[in-house]
């Protein structure tokens, strides 16, 4: 295994290690940097630093890489829906009720799994053995676009524009209830519920997190029955739109964790959480073109949207459909 010194350039005060040589060495990622760390793989002074360890300029850092064992997840020929595909990457529709990557109480129908076999093999490494080629994710009940990275630096490039937001996100909801308003933006922290730690929830001290979903009400339904919302959210908190609907008072169909309770006034009954990723925008970072990227709605969306539309009432003025998005204006 060969090593390699780097001195730390003067200047440098209390800067973390990891962040110094992902910075000094580009071709390699802060995540394989992370893991030579984590190995004791990288010393100073003949002493292995951890993770959190703060350098400073001057300082002779000396390192190795961690070996990466092949990933022992066997590739399982599962259809995918491909929207985009090149050699650098790929964007797909995930279907509702599909895990994104292996975990406690996982099978072998994971989306990591079809992509092994959809793209044999050829995947980013940066996200690990359990998470090749995963740049971002979807819950496992929400339907629409998602991007997978076969090489490491489009993933690098990726991650990026999520990173500092250049990168566009809309989804389309159908929340309980209609907002009084046609649009608004909430800016809201978001962090681990204190009490139920599989929620998240708003959290206006502590150690919530930033959090920004504009929002625009697409279609009332019934009355005060229901509404289609667009959502377009500006940073990336687990749960967000989830989180940000109920902060409005409008709980997303079928999402029983942020407490939606069947609805006799429903045509019909959602089977899960009413969420679909439904337009992403990115840069290609390999060839610096823009990647609109669309999802068509899932069946099961159209059913319970076309059911919804039957209760609109013929006083009721509608409202009008197909709002352009706020992507597309020039």
């Amino acid at each position: 295994m060969s090593t390699t010194s780097y001195t730390v350039p003067e200047g440098i005060r209390r800067a973390r290690a990891d962040k110094v040589l992902a910075a000094a060495f580009p071709e390699h990622s802060r995540v394989a940097f992370q893991r030579s760390l984590d190995a004791g793989l990288v010393t100073r002074d003949g002493r292995a630093l951890d993770r959190s360890a703060e350098v400073h300029g001057g300082e002779v850092l000396v390192f190795s890489f961690a070996e990466v064992k092949p990933a022992e997840i066997k590739a399982v020929d599962i259809p995918l829906e491909v929207i985009f595909e090149d050699e650098h990457l790929l964007a797909i529709n995930k279907a509702s009720g599909m895990v994104v990557h292996p975990g406690a109480g996982t099978g072998e129908d994971t989306l990591v799994h079809a992509l092994l076999s959809h793209c044999e093999g050829e995947l980013s490494g940066i996200g690990g053995v359990e998470r090749p080629g995963i740049v971002h994710r979807l819950d496992r009940e929400t339907s629409g676009v998602m991007l997978v990275a076969k090489t490491d630096a489009a993933h690098r490039g990726l991650s990026q524009q999520f990173a500092e937001r250049t990168s566009h996100k809309q989804y389309l909801a159908l929340v309980d209830g209609v907002p009084q308003l046609m649009s608004g933006s909430l800016r809201k922290p978001i962090g681990r519920n204190p009490t139920q730690r599989h929620k998240m929830a708003v959290i206006e001290t502590g150690n919530g997190r930033e959090a920004h979903t504009d929002w625009e009400r697409v279609e009332a339904f019934g009355g005060n029955l229901a509404s289609l919302m667009r959502c377009t959210i500006h940073t990336g908190r687990t749960h967000q739109i989830r989180v940000h609907m109920k902060a409005l008072g409008h709980i997303l169909l079928g999402d029983v964790i942020y407490g939606w309770k069947d609805s006799p006034r429903l045509p019909l009954q959602p089977t899960r959480v009413m969420l679909h990723a439904e337009h992403l925008v990115v840069t290609h970072p390999i060839t610096g073109k823009p990647l609109d990227l669309r999802a068509p709605l899932p069946a099961d969306f159209e059913t319970l949207l076309a059911a919804l539309r039957k209760t609109v009432r013929p006083q009721e003025t509608p409202i009008k459909r197909g709002l352009r998005s706020p992507l597309n204006k020039k």
